[in-house]
């Protein structure tokens, strides 16, 4: 397009790959970006470019933290926008970065409070001079963590975390809809 004598030409690279797994009724979707490549977005409008059947009722798009490119691609056509946050000042610094994305897109939006001890807590004091709904408060929990780390799906191995994922998703539902028919 711009050297009249072709000294320039564009070539196909892989930046990374999409992957594509089942588990019991869940479809899930995963793009992985190669080491050392500067921007995840092709990989993010790979995965959002795939068709979603009539079975895919929810789907979640789950992003790094903060304000990435990333980020707001993802945001971009979403419906709502969950975020999540730890309770220390970098947690809140996080939070308030990808609210005012989230408000740039003029998305709704709730927060899920992650790793939630007693005492301060920034991201919830954030939460709540802002006006965003708190959906849920998952408190630090070592057996969760250890869960986690080690590959296993919680909902799965504790009644206790199924029924606290469960009532997050029916909340998320609930405010989905809210949002749909524009209540506040």
């Amino acid at each position: 397009m711009v050297c009249p004598n072709d000294a320039l030409s564009e070539i196909h690279r892989e930046i990374g790959e999409v992957r594509e797994g089942t588990s019991e009724r869940v479809r899930v979707l995963s793009g992985f970006l190669n080491t050392g490549e500067a921007s995840g977005v092709p990989i993010i409008k790979a995965l959002l470019g795939m068709q979603f059947g009539k079975s895919d009722n929810n789907v979640f798009i789950d992003c790094p933290p903060g304000s990435s490119c990333m980020v707001s691609e993802s945001i971009h056509d979403a419906d709502y926008c969950v975020l999540v946050a730890e309770p220390t000042r970098f947690g809140a610094h996080n939070l308030k970065m990808v609210h005012e994305l989230v408000r740039l897109y003029g998305k709704p939006c709730g927060a899920v409070l992650n790793k939630c001890l007693a005492g301060d807590d920034p991201s919830r004091d954030y939460c709540q001079a802002q006006g965003i709904p708190i959906l849920a408060q998952i408190p630090f929990d070592e057996e969760l963590g250890f869960l986690n780390s080690n590959g296993k799906i919680a909902v799965r191995e504790n009644e206790r975390y199924l029924m606290m994922f469960q009532e997050l998703l029916q909340e998320i539902e609930m405010e989905v809809s809210d949002a749909a028919i524009g209540h506040p």
